[in-house]
C-alpha cells in the first residue's frame, strides 16, 4: 500500500473532501479481490472508485504497462485521463483511440505508460504492432463495458484477453445491472458490488410531457426551448439526419445549437463537444451516442423529441441530468398519433408551452480556434498568457481552454472576440505564428495535418 497521506494529496488535487460510500466500498473491494463486478450509475464518481485502487496497486520499479483500462468511446478515455492526469501521480497515462494518429501513439508508447486507456480496437492493434509489451500487464478494467458488448466490441475484446498472460485483477464496470458477462473475459464468479439505486428513490428527477399539435414537433421544441430561461439542454432524436435537421432549423429560428452523432468523424463530434461544454452553444441535438461516457457539464434540463423503443436508453438518456443531488427535468414530446410505449407513465404533468416565442439569450462565449497544441509546445498557460497580454483580455474574458495534440480551442466572451482577434494579429506566441479564429461550426480535414 502507498502511504495514505499521498492519497490525501490525490483528493486535495481533485478538490474533494471524502470519497463518496460507493468509492469507499468499490477500492477496498479491488485492492482485496481479484474479480470484480462494479455497478455503479453514471455521474456517480465510478472513475475515481477504480482509479484510487489501481494507483496503490502500481509498482514504480517496473518502466512498463501495468494497467489496461479498456473503455468503448474515445470520449470515455479522455474522460478517464482527465482525472487521472488531476489526481497528480507521478505515473504516466496515454489514450489510444481509432481516428487519433497512430504514429502519435505508438511515438507516446515508446515510452511506456504505467496505465493505458483505449478502445478495443485500436489497443488490439497497438498489440497486433506490438508497439508496447503485454505481458507486464497485471490489471484490467473494462469500463462502461455494457455499452462495448452493445458496440459489438468481444472480437477485439476476445483478442486483447487472451495476450495478457499475467493479469491477476480483472474488473468490469457498468452502468446496467443485467449483464451477461461472457467467457472470454474470464472473470469467474466476480464479486458483485451493485450501487444502482432502485428507480423509486430517484425522486430529483421531474418528468413534464409537451403535447404537439403537429406530427412534425419541431414548434413545439422551439416553444419548450423557449420557456426554460435561456438555461442549456440535450435534445434526444433517434436517426442521425433528425439530429441535423432539428439542430439547423433551430438555428435557422435563433436558437445557438449544434448537432452530435456517429456518422460525423471524430473531430467533427470532438469540435461539438467542446462548444457545448465551454457554453458557445447552449443547445446539442444528438442521437443516444450522447447518452453515455460524453464529458459534458451536468444538464438541468433533457429533452426528448424522439423516444427510444427501449426503456434502458431511456433511463441512459435521463441520467444526464439529476445526477448526484442536483434536480432536473426530463421532457418528452409526443403527437397523439404516436405509438404508445409501455415504459412511460402518460399519466404525467403537462406542459403548456404554446406562449413562449422568447429566444434564449445568446451564448456568452465564442470558441477561437489555435493551430497548434501539445505537440507544438503549447500549454493552456501559455494560451492565457498570450490572450491576456497581447489580446488584452480581462481575467473574466476566458472561459475554458482546451488544447489537443495539434490544435486548441479557448472560449472567449463573444463582446471581446474581435477586439482579441485584432490585437493579436501580427502576434507571436512562443516565438511562432499561429492561425487563430473564430472556430467553425464543423472541422475540415487540413487542420489535423
Amino acid at each position: 500500500m502507498k502511504n495514505p497521506h499521498h492519497s490525501n494529496n490525490i483528493l486535495l488535487n481533485l478538490g474533494i473532501e471524502n470519497l463518496n460510500e460507493m468509492q469507499e466500498t468499490a477500492q477496498q473491494t479491488i485492492l482485496n479481490d481479484s474479480n470484480v463486478l462494479l455497478l455503479s450509475p453514471t455521474g456517480s464518481g465510478k472513475t475515481l472508485a477504480f482509479l484510487l485502487p489501481i494507483f496503490e496497486m502500481l509498482d514504480e520499479k517496473i518502466k512498463a504497462v501495468q494497467c489496461l483500462i479498456l473503455v468503448p468511446s474515445r470520449e470515455l478515455g479522455l474522460q478517464i485521463e482527465q482525472v487521472w492526469k488531476k489526481m497528480g501521480t507521478d505515473y504516466k497515462v496515454n489514450v489510444c483511440y481509432g481516428g487519433h494518429s497512430i504514429e502519435t501513439e505508438i511515438k507516446n508508447l515508446s515510452n511506456p505508460p504505467a496505465v493505458l486507456i483505449g478502445t478495443p480496437g485500436r489497443i488490439a492493434d497497438h498489440i497486433d504492432r506490438g508497439t508496447f509489451t503485454a505481458n507486464t500487464i497485471t490489471t484490467l478494467i473494462l469500463d462502461e463495458f455494457d455499452k462495448s458488448l452493445q458496440l459489438g466490441f468481444h472480437e477485439q475484446m476476445s483478442f486483447i484477453i487472451a495476450r495478457l498472460p499475467k493479469l491477476n485483477k480483472r474488473i468490469l464496470v457498468s452502468a446496467t445491472s443485467d449483464i451477461e458477462i461472457p467467457k472470454y473475459t474470464r472473470v469467474m464468479h466476480p464479486t458483485v458490488l451493485d450501487f444502482i439505486p432502485e428507480e423509486e428513490s430517484k425522486t430529483n428527477l421531474s418528468m413534464k410531457m409537451v403535447l404537439s399539435p403537429n406530427k412534425d414537433k419541431i414548434e413545439s421544441l422551439f416553444q419548450l426551448i423557449c420557456s426554460l430561461k435561456s438555461e442549456s439542454a440535450i435534445v434526444f432524436c433517434n436517426h442521425r439526419d433528425a439530429a441535423e435537421r432539428i439542430s439547423d432549423t433551430l438555428n435557422e429560428k435563433g436558437i445557438y445549437s449544434i448537432y452530435y452523432h456517429g456518422g460525423m468523424d471524430q473531430d467533427e463530434r470532438e469540435r461539438a463537444l467542446i462548444q457545448f461544454r465551454n457554453g458557445s452553444v447552449s443547445y446539442l441535438v444528438t442521437t443516444d451516442l450522447a447518452a453515455r461516457g460524453l464529458d459534458i457539464p451536468e444538464m438541468k434540463h433533457v429533452i426528448h423529441y424522439h423516444l427510444p423503443s427501449k426503456d434502458d436508453e431511456f433511463t441512459h438518456r435521463n441520467g444526464r441530468t439529476a445526477r448526484m443531488l442536483a434536480s432536473g427535468t426530463s421532457y418528452i414530446i409526443i403527437h397523439e398519433s404516436e405509438k404508445k410505449l409501455d415504459y412511460i407513465d402518460y399519466g404525467m404533468k403537462v406542459l403548456n408551452v404554446e406562449n413562449s416565442n422568447k429566444l434564449p439569450k445568446a451564448p456568452e462565449f465564442q470558441t477561437i480556434y489555435v493551430s497548434g497544441g501539445k505537440k507544438n509546445k503549447l500549454n493552456k498557460i501559455d494560451i492565457v498568457g498570450f490572450f491576456s497580454q497581447k489580446g488584452k483580455l480581462e481575467k473574466g474574458d476566458l472561459g475554458l481552454i482546451e488544447v489537443k495534440d495539434f490544435i486548441s480551442f479557448a472560449a472567449v466572451k463573444s463582446a471581446k472576440v474581435k477586439d482579441l482577434l485584432k490585437n493579436i494579429r501580427d502576434e507571436k506566441m512562443k516565438g511562432k505564428k499561429f492561425k487563430i479564429e473564430v472556430a467553425r461550426k464543423v472541422i475540415k480535414k487540413e487542420e489535423e495535418k
